[in-house]
């Protein structure tokens, strides 16, 4: 049963749902010792929102590795700010670049089975196709983005969609039973889904290249520009001309990138499709679910040569502390909402149980292979693709090479380039050729007159940088949200802050002008609103004819914040100069609309202003 109900955290104020608060009581004893440590008379039954639970889970995550990150890493990575529970989550382990997603790219994923999942399908679904290959007369469904998709078999929970589900989930999950959490790299990327069987056990090389010779056929049509392949077939001497290698050249040639696992026995044996010269063939790393780059080591994967004597794998990625969905319907999905549920009653006896079935919360668990591996690769090859269409499968792979972490002592033959870097292989990608940084360096550029940002983003209508020199306060920009610049004007005594003349003013800019941004009169908050407003804002409009500046150009001041305000003795200074913090006070709402957009359409006029914002409260109130 569940309860929609609408309430607040009993820890932050925010508003939250019943259920979202009882969540709270799947997380692990120490986490939710830490918590109520940190709120004394806080109690496990109070619940608390994810928001809230999830600041403090990372903490617990994130003291077992790189201690510089502890304060920062909330901040600087964008997580959905619901999201609560679990190992570390995909993008940050990766160290992915928040902007790209995989969106407009397709990936076709080929496995044993698979099935609709609600990270995949909501809030729309994304699963284009679903194709069964098992069978000499292949079935295809294809699907539109407002369809539930459903295809024989699909609710079975049979043990063989387990797998093809993991691996979808990991590559290109949307973290949606997690609120954005467990999320995987390419998570608003188009998938097609090919199946070669409904039964775990022998995946033949005969399946494997009928899947991939209908991705030859139809792969286009459906926009297929990545092709993953987490499963093994048969071994076969001589490797030179095998269905599967001469397959996956096929694909590649037509311009697909192929992904294939190498497998998981630590011997230096390869079968198909991990041979194929064509295809990036992933090995395994286990980085103990830390931040902490001593603690990496390889995983048992395969490795060896192709008929060509190339090495494989080309790098290695994790394998291991992996979060993927469960699977619903199943056996383990019926024990994991049962083993949650008991926990969240206070009962120590299941913590064995939980952590022998891998289980994160009730919707997920943490699973290892280089079938896994693969998968996480395939989705940076989206994210690259994103930022530079014009990849080629041979740049893709240059680039990934390139942009690697070799993993000190690790044998060459077994890591190949070395470590999957995600944030790293989007830089470089953006820097090929044809790609909108093309011969720029790569940013930050140190040297010994200072430190170099380069950034290219036609959306980005403010830049900021922030880190450990400024303790990693975020910048103040609303998440999720257009960079709209936002105009403030507070009207407590209407007639001296002239708020007539302001609403006029907005009027005429937004009707007349078509200036487009966002203008809030700040009333009827309470002061954590009021704050979080005043940090957002670009431009504080005041009082126009007391006089005198008041508190709240004192605080928007502080916060480094331009402001229009009165043109007394005190607090005079021409727009041209304005070293005092001010614009000066308009003649009229015509005026004050000139001197508004004249702010809002200057970006470094608005940064200088802010600037002297500052340097006046530092210089008088400190």
């Amino acid at each position: 049963m569940t309860d929609k109900a609408v309430t607040t955290c009993p820890l932050c104020g925010r508003i939250t749902t019943k259920d979202e608060l009882a969540e709270a009581g799947w997380l692990a004893p120490d986490v939710l010792v830490r918590l109520a440590r940190r709120h004394p008379h806080w109690k496990r039954e109070d619940g608390a929102c994810p928001a809230c639970v999830q600041q403090v889970l990372l903490q617990t995550l994130l003291d077992r590795g790189d201690a510089a990150l502890h304060d920062g890493i909330q901040a600087a990575w964008p997580l959905d700010a619901r999201a609560a529970f679990g190992v570390l989550p995909t993008p940050l382990r990766l160290h992915a670049d928040p902007r790209y997603t995989g969106k407009g790219i397709t990936l076709a994923l080929v496995d044993s089975a698979f099935y609709p999942h609600p990270d995949l399908v909501q809030p729309r679904n994304r699963i284009r196709a679903w194709v069964d290959a098992g069978h000499t007369d292949l079935r295809a469904h294809v699907f539109g983005p407002d369809e539930m998709p459903r295809w024989p078999g699909w609710d079975d929970a049979h043990p063989a969609q387990w797998h093809g589900l993991m691996t979808s989930g990991v590559a290109a999950g949307n973290g949606w039973l997690s609120h954005g959490l467990y999320r995987g790299l390419a998570s608003d990327a188009d998938l097609v889904l090919v199946q070669l069987g409904s039964s775990i056990g022998h995946i033949s090389n005969a399946r494997i290249a009928r899947a991939l010779r209908w991705l030859c056929e139809h792969g286009q049509a459906l926009g297929v520009q990545i092709v993953n392949l987490s499963v093994g077939g048969d071994p076969v001497w001589p490797l030179a001309g095998n269905p599967v290698d001469e397959a996956v050249a096929e694909l590649v040639a037509q311009g697909v990138t192929v992904v294939a696992a190498a497998g998981n026995d630590g011997e230096r044996r390869l079968i198909p499709p991990a041979t194929a010269p064509a295809a990036l063939t992933i090995g395994g790393l286990d980085d103990k679910n830390t931040f902490d780059h001593n603690e990496v080591e390889l995983w048992h994967s395969n490795y060896g040569q192709t008929a060509g004597g190339a090495l494989k794998p080309e790098l290695v990625a994790p394998s291991i502390w992996v979060a993927a969905p469960v699977l619903p319907g199943s056996s383990v999905a019926e024990e994991a909402a049962e083993l949650f549920a008991r926990r969240a009653e206070g009962d120590k006896t299941v913590e064995k149980r939980i952590a022998e079935l891998k289980l994160v919360t009730p919707h997920y668990q943490h699973v290892d292979g280089t079938s896994f591996a693969a998968p996480l690769v395939a989705s940076v090859v989206a994210c690259m693709l994103e930022a530079n269409p014009a990849l080629t499968p041979h740049l893709v792979r240059d680039v990934l090479i390139a942009a690697a972490q070799p993993i000190p002592g690790a044998p060459i033959e077994r890591q190949g380039a070395g470590a999957l870097d995600a944030g790293q292989a989007v830089a470089l990608a953006l820097r090929e050729q044809h790609g909108p940084l093309a011969g720029r360096p790569l940013s930050p550029q140190v040297t010994p007159a200072g430190i170099t940002f380069l950034l290219h983003d036609h959306n980005a209508r403010r830049v900021e940088v922030f880190g450990s020199w400024n303790d990693w306060r975020p910048p103040p920009l609303p998440q999720g949200a257009a960079c709209r610049p936002v105009v403030l004007h507070a009207p407590t005594h209407r007639g001296a802050k002239g708020t007539h003349v302001v609403i006029e003013a907005v009027r005429r800019l937004r009707e007349v002008d078509g200036v487009d941004f966002e203008f809030q009169l700040v009333e009827n908050l309470r002061h954590t609103e009021a704050r979080q407003l005043y940090e957002r804002a670009d431009l504080l409009i005041d009082q126009l004819y007391a006089g005198w500046y008041g508190g709240l150009d004192v605080e928007l001041m502080a916060l480094g914040k331009p402001v229009i305000a009165a043109d007394t003795e005190d607090c005079r200074g021409p727009v041209e100069d304005g070293k005092n913090g001010f614009l000066t006070r308009p003649r009229d709402s015509v005026d004050l609309a000139d001197k508004i957009n004249r702010m809002l359409s200057d970006d470094r006029m608005r940064t200088k202003f802010g600037e002297y914002s500052l340097a006046k409260i530092q210089c008088e109130f400190d």
